[in-house]
């Protein structure tokens, strides 16, 4: 038969109900506190049902069974589609009506339970129940399905029946008539006396993948397994429960008044629900419930749960003459099902929350629900209510509240007021109890004021518990607050100073009792028993040096975390005015060195004369300034490690070093390498420095050494003679006044004074050296031998063997004897020296001959000369009368011409022009006026004209030569440079 189309609900869970008022979709924001958390609305079908027997509603997929044998599927999703199908042996009268049926989680597996003992399995992907055989002459009464994934077959399930029995099957469906639905079917345990199993529920324990929970129900007893299943290979259709009831201690169970009344029900699946699931017991005394612990998977989990269960009694319900047919749970109440009346028990404190009566005219049968979904239903014969529940969990935190379970009302709690009242009732209960720890992490994020927190902690004199809380409460407050961070972390500053002082005291007290004993004993320091002035004073280095002990490593570790984290909520001042103030030197270095104040840890090390750790701290840092400021305290202290740190850093600029480079070199002792002269030359060398005060500081330092050798200034001198970067008057006067003489010589020399530069080395009898400078003018022969007399005068004066003055004086080739003369004495004996005497006269004898040779050779050509004057005047060439001008080829006759001893001729005009096109500029100039003159003066060529342009033959001559580099063919003339074309 043909259903009409229902209207589905507009609820959020897509099944079908009444239009809900406009307050029920108001969950989760401001106004949820005025609409009910449940409430009953009934299913208007479009359709007409009756004789309804029983229900089942999973993942929504609804079921409806009609006593005359009929089942009704409607997916909730697709709620106009609806399915009708019959049990094939429940068509005649009087075969039996549908008892109950049983879906899986999923919604795919629906087991069907009749009056006569007939079972059916039906499958969502059919419309056609099959007949288990098996399973014949069986009333079941509960099932707990396979808790592992969902497949096509139902895997292994545990049926519970109404004499007593518990069967594990395995059920698949097939498309094959003769084809069995049950692998198997097996019984796996009986009830003592048979009582019915009301209920049956399988899962999974963490982590114990061979381990199963099974709770059941029988009567008046509750039971709980927890033991391992018969795994079998895949493909192995094979019983598992064989051996799960074997072992009796496995089995818990407690005892009720029996009844016939029984019915089990466990909370819905929800992933967002961190508790663990709950169950509730309908038994002769009222409800029975708690919580399905997971922990610890053995036998003693059935007792812990029983121990921590608790019984809901009947008769904490308002009077009624009818008692409780049905329960379900959902996560946080009983819905309990009275005649017609439906309640809501809150099972944290067991408040009723809701109440109410539907028309006497409908007679209900049960309530269901969807664990996948979360929904809830009530049906009578011809009805079809559902429960909706909105926003259940609102007050949920209140309840543990008052509990005192503040983690699961802080899970809870929603709005920020409401998480906040959880902190301050939390921290307020970890106060009284004396947590202060925990207190103060809980109250520093709490609106709870804060000086009273702060006063109670200090009155307690908790003082790890203040520093804890003011952490939490700095942490709370935003970076745009700057005062109020400040503030606090410099009292959390305060803090640890004191905490610090404070560990660090006890322990001195203890270890001067230690070093007190032997007087207690009876043995005085001194003969009076006075203390001799060596244990007067606690032995805090001594304990130090033994180690730092646990309690203060950690406060000091806190202390740099907290200061790493927060630093830019410290004042320096005041920060280092609070550590200073305690006499914490390690802390205050560390805060300095966190905020990069390398000034002042610089300045710290220095006031220690910590040379070292200075310059450790020194190297951390790239500002230029810093470098500065210390580095005249440094390098007179700590040169060489001061130095080598310079060197590091070739940013630096060596003129701002060069006063504590002055410094240090007053202070060096003699012997001692100078660091100054290795900076600089580092810097002169390595950095390329052209600076003048570096060059000047480095000959400074060279000419003031207190030894007498020059070789390392001379090097220098010689280095940097071509490009000299220092001032040379100031060098020459250093050396004067330090008595550098051969570094004076050769400033003089480089400046060109030789004459000063002899004197210099005559007048400290360096005649080796006045000789070398006296050969250095090579290019100027009369200042040469100006020198090399002086120095021959000195060599002459100071020799006492005139014959060895004069084998020196053979080194300049410029002296001779005669200029010699006038510096030996008036009575020296011309024996001495009459070789050089007679070598001179040959010499100007030989000097003689060739110049009267020299002078023949020249009126001999003088003569050859004049005769070839003489020859000039008739000299001719012969023009032939066909003879044709070179340069412009007309008849060379036509007009004035030049003849040229090559017998290249030329018409003068065009020669003019030609030889005025190939000149310089100036040349052009000087032809052009000589022809203006030329001009002017009737015609006549010039004789200067004439000697410009006929001194040589154009086509022969220079002007040929020098136009080697210049094109054949003109690029004007583009007719003839076409010819020229390949």
């Amino acid at each position: 038969m043909d259903f009409p189309v229902y209207t589905p609900s507009s609820s959020s869970n897509g099944v079908p109900a009444t239009a809900q008022p406009p307050t029920a979709a108001l969950s989760g924001v401001d106004g949820d506190e005025d609409v009910p958390i449940f409430s009953i609305e009934r299913v208007q079908l479009q359709f007409q049902i009756s004789s309804l027997t029983a229900m089942a509603v999973s993942n929504n997929i609804l079921y409806l069974a009609v006593a005359s044998g009929r089942i009704l599927r409607i997916d909730l999703n697709n709620p106009q589609d609806i399915e009708d199908i019959e049990l094939p042996k429940l068509k005649a009268p009087g075969t039996g009506n549908v008892k109950n049926i049983f879906l899986d989680r999923t919604g795919s597996h629906l087991l069907i339970t009749t009056t006569t003992a007939e079972n059916f399995y039906l499958n969502l992907r059919t419309s056609r129940a099959k007949q288990l055989s098996r399973m014949k002459g069986n009333i079941i009464t509960s099932v707990a399905w396979n808790p592992t994934e969902p497949s096509s077959s139902t895997k292994e399930i545990l049926v519970g029946t109404a004499d007593g029995k518990v069967i594990e099957t395995y059920i698949e469906p097939s498309d094959e008539f003769f084809k069995r639905e049950e692998r198997f079917s097996k019984l796996v345990w009986r009830t003592p006396g048979g009582v019915a199993v009301d209920g049956l529920y399988v899962e999974l324990l963490p982590g114990k993948p061979d381990m199963r929970r099974l709770i059941a129900t029988t009567g008046g007893r509750l039971w709980h397994w927890v033991s391992k299943i018969v795994r079998h290979a895949p493909g192995d259709y094979s019983p598992t429960f064989t051996k799960f009831f074997d072992d009796e201690e496995a089995a818990v169970h407690v005892d009720f008044a029996p009844s016939a009344r029984s019915l089990l029900s466990i909370s819905p699946e929800n992933e967002s629900f961190m508790d663990d699931r709950s169950f509730a017991w309908l038994n002769e005394s009222g409800i029975y419930y708690g919580k399905l612990y997971t922990a610890p998977a053995t036998h003693d989990l059935g007792t812990v749960i029983f121990q921590d269960s608790k019984l809901y009694p009947e008769s904490n319900l308002p009077s009624s003459s009818t008692s409780i047919s049905c329960i379900t749970l959902t996560k946080y109440h009983a819905l309990i099902l009275r005649d017609n009346q439906i309640l809501a028990v809150n099972l944290l404190d067991s408040t009723i929350v809701f109440d109410e009566r539907l028309p006497y005219s409908d007679k209900f049968l049960g309530l269901t629900s969807d664990v996948k979904n979360s929904t809830y239903w009530a049906y009578s014969s011809d009805s079809i209510y559902e429960i909706t529940v909105t926003n259940e969990d609102r007050d949920i935190w209140r309840i543990y509240l008052s509990q005192s379970r503040f983690d699961e009302a802080q899970r809870l709690a929603k709005t920020p007021r409401e998480r906040d009242a959880v902190a301050v009732a939390n921290g307020e209960f970890l106060l009284e109890n004396e947590s202060y720890l925990e207190a103060a992490n809980i109250l520093g994020k709490s609106s709870k004021p804060f000086e009273s927190v702060a006063i109670q902690l200090m009155e307690k004199k908790k003082t790890d518990a203040l520093r804890r809380y003011l952490i939490v409460k700095l942490g709370g407050y935003k970076p745009s607050h700057m005062m109020q961070r400040t503030m606090l972390a410099s009292w959390i500053v305060e803090v640890f100073m004191e905490k610090l002082n404070s560990i660090e005291d006890s322990m001195a007290t203890r270890e001067s009792e230690k070093t007190t004993e032997p007087e207690e004993k009876g043995k005085p320091n001194g003969a009076n028993g006075e203390s001799n002035g060596l244990f007067d004073k606690p032995k805090k280095k001594r304990v130090t040096e033994n180690g730092v002990s646990a309690d203060i490593k950690k406060i000091k570790e806190e202390f740099q975390e907290f200061v790493t984290r927060h630093k830019s909520d410290l004042d320096r001042k005041t920060t280092y005015d609070i550590i200073s103030s305690h006499g914490r030197q390690e802390e205050l270095l560390y805060y300095a060195n966190s905020v990069n104040d390398y000034s002042f840890v610089l300045s710290y090390w220095v006031r220690l004369e910590k040379w070292s750790e200075a310059l450790t701290v020194l190297r951390k840092q790239n500002e230029p300034d810093i470098y500065y400021k210390y580095s005249t305290v440094l390098l007179v202290n700590c040169p060489k490690e001061t130095v080598d740190t310079w060197m590091r850093m070739p940013e630096l600029q060596p003129r701002k070093l060069i006063p504590a480079i002055l410094s240090y070199s007053l202070a060096v002792l003699s012997g001692d390498q100078n660091q100054a002269i290795r900076y600089l030359l580092y810097a002169i060398n390595s950095l390329k420095s052209s600076d003048a005060a570096v060059h000047n500081t480095l000959i400074s330092i060279y000419a003031s050494d207190k030894s007498k050798d020059e070789t390392a200034l001379l090097e220098y001198l010689q280095f940097h003679d071509i490009e000299r970067c220092y001032d040379t008057d100031f060098a020459l006067r250093l050396c004067i006044k330090h008595e550098r003489v051969q570094s004076c010589i050769f400033i003089y020399s480089s400046m060109g004074l030789y004459e000063e530069a002899v004197d210099l080395a005559l007048q400290h009898d360096n005649v080796e050296l006045a000789s070398v400078v006296a050969d250095r003018p090579g290019d100027n022969a009369s200042l040469r031998k100006k020198l090399w007399l002086r120095v021959a005068q000195k060599v002459i004066n100071k020799e006492h063997g005139i014959k060895s003055a004069i084998e020196f004086l053979k080194r300049c080739e410029l002296l001779k004897i005669e200029d010699l003369l006038p510096f030996f004495p008036d009575f020296v004996v011309i024996d001495d020296f009459k070789e050089e005497i007679c070598a001179a006269l040959e010499e100007y004898s030989r000097n003689i001959d060739q110049l009267r040779k020299e002078m023949d050779e020249s009126a001999k050509t003088s003569e050859t000369i004049r005769a070839d004057i003489n020859s000039l005047s008739t000299r001719f060439a012969i023009v032939e009368p066909g003879e044709r001008c070179f340069i412009c080829s007309f008849p060379l006759l036509s007009r004035q011409f030049y003849v040229f001893p090559c017998q290249h001729s030329f018409h003068s005009d065009c020669l003019i022009n030609r030889v005025a096109e190939i000149s310089n500029p100036r040349v052009r100039r000087k032809i052009t006026q000589l022809q203006l003159e030329t001009q002017k003066s009737g015609g006549a060529i010039s004789d200067d004209l004439d000697a410009l342009v006929a001194a040589e033959c154009i086509l022969c001559g220079p002007y040929t030569i020098n136009s080697i580099d210049e094109q054949f063919v003109d690029e004007k003339d583009k007719e003839l440079a076409a010819e020229w074309d390949l």
